[in-house]
């Protein structure tokens, strides 16, 4: 099956352009005006990807995000205009996957988006996930519980802790490399960044969002672990396994 992108893109050239490279390499693309005619779309069908101008007019694209994600594990990247750091780094705070920098070229929006892609979680035919059900992989940490094909945690009381795709891609590294010290760039690789100043800074940002999701006391966390100038060890907790 194809992957479905939705391009929300108010420059009308720019938005073609994307969408048409986008589907001659083999993705079936929908392209939106504005925030508005995207949420049309979004609720009448369902996408892999989602590719949002940050600065549109009326609703922009941060907020379009939000309510994505609340909604679904879409993969989001965000394209923000050159020198607004400000914009990239409140997208990955809101859960998005990647960002571009405008002015881009289209080889680089489809390199994102196969790296997105690769980290999406993809929909499985009900039968597949009645045979595969009995076979699923978990690992309790603390009084959590990780479904890493469900792809969803658990607290000690049974509840969903909210997480966005992104946050359990670093968590998923992270449990299934228990008690090893990682890098940032071990953890940009792991998850399909490219190391750079940039994807440090969004490391950073996961695990923090992590940290508040998953310990007691986030200043003093008692899994996530900073090794100062070294990078990261989760300490899982004897007793803990898959």
């Amino acid at each position: 099956m194809k992957a479905r992108i939705i391009v929300v893109e108010d420059e009308p050239d720019l938005r073609e352009a994307v969408a048409e490279y986008l589907g001659a390499n083999g993705y079936d693309v929908a392209t939106a005006e504005n925030a508005a005619a995207a949420r049309s779309l979004l609720d009448a069908q369902s996408f892999h990807l989602a590719i949002l101008d940050i600065a549109m007019p009326g609703e922009d694209g941060l907020s379009l995000g939000r309510w994505l994600r609340s909604k679904t594990q879409i993969g989001i990247i965000y394209a923000t205009a050159a020198g607004t750091a400000l914009d990239r780094i409140v997208g990955l705070e809101l859960g998005a996957d990647d960002y571009i920098v405008k002015p881009y070229e289209l080889r680089e929006v489809l390199a994102r988006v196969r790296s997105v892609l690769r980290r999406v979680p993809q929909p499985a035919a009900p039968q597949a996930a009645k045979i595969e059900a009995g076979a699923r992989r978990f690992m309790n940490f603390g009084g959590f519980q990780a479904d890493f094909d469900g792809r969803l945690v658990t607290g000690a009381n049974g509840a969903v802790v909210e997480m966005a795709k992104s946050e359990f891609d670093v968590l998923e590294v992270f449990l299934t490399r228990a008690n090893r010290l990682l890098t940032r760039a071990a953890i940009s690789e792991a998850i399909g960044f490219v190391e750079d100043p940039e994807s440090s800074r969004a490391v950073d940002i996961r695990i923090m969002r992590l940290r508040k999701k998953i310990e007691a006391d986030p200043a003093n966390p008692k899994f996530l672990r900073t090794v100062r100038g070294e990078g990261y060890i989760f300490s899982l907790p004897t007793g803990d396994s898959n």
